[in-house]
């Protein structure tokens, strides 16, 4: 029973708990002396139900500090499903509150932690059996070491580098240990130079590059900005039939020194209700075909940390009649972290 609840006030209530004593107080003794009760009796009574009162307001006054305790040492224990009562309208309501609020992230970071090792171990599991199926057949005499099967190997070897560099690259801008560096550069050189690296790992898609203007320059990190355009491009070509062609193109953005870039290709496209998922954590539109191309889900969502660390905006379009548009937006001042 928790009657005091609506005050807004902790004051409030231990002021209302210590008038509601001395008033039981005060009629205990009127009513001990009309009835002729003993001097020492009436002080006795009066005390004692003074308490059992005080017992009662404050036991609903304190029972979140009980609850937040209990719930406490059962998330110490890895149930973070304990959740305690909001309904005081005081501080303790508030205490509740945030404190529910702790709860409900500490599982979301239970749970996040949870899906990365069992996606990490997935991604690993795949080429490392792999690589231990060619590796023992190849000592057994089973297979020749032939170039093709040696090739196979190498694009195993280069998916588990590809992973594990995006783990620690995911790592170190989740912890906030790779401080921008932002300085005027031209945008350009850095989407020319992310152009011809995806060019040599996919010679069968066509990649073009447009700037306007074409001495377009822009205010951000361009190793970080490099990383996010390249992320782009890999998923983009990935998902890009053969013979077909990626497009990048960088304009002014919608403010002055704002600048706006796109990613196009002509792959199969994103259903609307995956929209905003493609930039979660080891998600995947296509999970089969991302395993065989080499993804490990991870791309986007690096692209999205570094663009919100620039204080700007990326998402995802559709394109008519097939496709998808990824489309970065950096603001024109310094909205992240530097």
């Amino acid at each position: 029973m928790r009657p005091l609840d609506r005050l807004p006030s902790l004051k409030l209530k231990f002021g209302l708990v210590i008038v509601a004593a001395v008033g039981v107080s005060a009629v205990v003794g009127a009513v001990a002396a009309r009835l002729d009760a003993p001097l020492l009796l009436a002080p006795v009574i009066a005390a004692i139900v003074a308490l059992a009162l005080v017992q009662v307001l404050a036991r609903g006054m304190t029972s979140p500090l009980r609850d937040m305790a209990r719930a406490a040492a059962a998330m110490s224990a890895g149930d973070y499903g304990r959740r305690v009562e909001e309904t005081s309208a005081d501080e303790m309501g508030l205490l509740a509150r945030a404190f529910n609020a702790m709860a409900a992230d500490l599982a979301e970071v239970d749970r996040a932690r949870r899906d990365l090792v069992a996606n990490v171990s997935h991604e690993l599991r795949t080429p490392i059996g792999a690589l231990h199926a060619v590796l023992e057949n190849l000592v057994d005499g089973v297979e020749a070491p032939d170039p093709e099967t040696l090739r196979t190997m190498l694009r195993q070897v280069e998916r588990l580098g590809r992973l594990v560099r995006q783990l620690l690259d995911f790592s170190r801008l989740e912890s906030g240990a790779v401080p921008l560096q932002r300085r005027g550069f031209e945008v350009r050189t850095v989407l020319e130079d992310a152009a011809a690296e995806i060019r040599l790992h996919a010679p069968s898609v066509e990649v073009a590059v447009v700037v306007e203007p074409g001495d377009l320059v822009a205010d951000a990190d361009p190793e970080r900005v490099h990383q996010v355009v390249a992320n782009l491009l890999e998923n983009a070509v990935r998902h890009s039939p053969a013979g077909g062609r990626v497009g990048m193109r960088a304009s002014t953005g919608a403010s002055r020194g704002a600048v706006r870039i796109e990613v196009c290709d002509e792959g199969p496209g994103i259903e609307p209700d995956q929209v905003d998922r493609v930039f979660e954590r080891f998600y995947r539109t296509d999970a089969a075909r991302s395993e065989d191309a080499g993804g490990a889900g991870l791309g986007l969502a690096i692209a999205r940390w570094i663009v919100d660390m620039h204080g700007g905006r990326i998402h995802a379009e559709a394109r008519e009649p097939t496709g998808c548009r990824m489309v970065v937006e950096l603001p024109a001042t310094q909205g992240g972290t530097t």
